[in-house]
């Protein structure tokens, strides 16, 4: 059995693309969520100490890239079948992987809240738009309702925290890709992330922090603490 280690499902953007990835294809495995905070061991699993670590028998894999493309061995469906999407697609999801640092430091995911930004500096509304371009040239290329197709793949994995974040920060975007963001939000695995992260009780403060230093939370849907 695959085991998953992952983080808080309010905050952990991380842990949320092979998690929703995997519940969305139907792919087995055990979930161990160890939250935030002083206690967190992560180094006890993962050698990089940090989430999400796939742990396959002897086998461990960390890294959501590398988790997504391991999957893909044995799970075809994990890329679009088309050669063509699937390249867009993986380019797609390596630009996720790897740039939007100020969405990141701005806009962190927080599932639960609803924040008004002080601000909606330059290099923010860059990153934004060109989240809005890309979601809109997939689903253009390809026929949507998915950025690569018909089919949920590892680009709409990548792009699953981004969804939640478009939810809490409310972010200036064409109709189109804001469909797309609740088109994802909508789908089951989704939804039961974010059940979960509305239900967690755990708080961890610096997250917190981040999200008070950048706006004012006008929600807070989560359970008492």
């Amino acid at each position: 059995m695959l085991v998953l280690h992952i983080a808080n499902k309010n905050y952990s953007s991380w842990s949320l693309r092979p998690w929703v990835l995997m519940t969305h294809l139907g792919i087995a495995f055990e979930e161990r969520l160890v939250p935030f905070g002083a206690g967190a061991d992560f180094k006890a699993f993962s050698p990089t100490g940090k989430v999400p670590c796939l742990v396959d028998g002897e086998t461990t894999v960390w890294d959501s890239l590398a988790i997504t493309e391991y999957l893909a061995e044995s799970h075809p469906a994990v890329w679009p079948a088309d050669k063509r999407a699937r390249a867009w697609a993986r380019s797609a999801a390596a630009e996720m992987h790897s740039g939007f640092a100020t969405v990141r430091d701005i806009c962190g995911m927080n599932c639960g809240i609803r924040v008004k930004l002080h601000e909606f500096p330059p290099a923010l509304r860059a990153e934004w738009d060109r989240i809005d371009r890309l979601w809109c040239e997939g689903l253009d290329r390809f026929g949507g309702p998915f950025l690569a197709g018909n089919a949920f793949t590892a680009v709409d994995a990548f792009f699953a925290p981004v969804a939640f974040r478009v939810q809490t920060y409310s972010p200036p975007l064409s109709d189109r890709a804001g469909a797309y963001a609740a088109h994802l939000r909508g789908i089951p695995a989704m939804q039961a992330w974010y059940s979960a992260a509305l239900a967690e009780r755990w708080r961890d403060e610096p997250h917190d922090a981040e999200a008070r230093a950048v706006g004012t939370w006008t929600e807070d849907l989560r359970v008492l603490g």
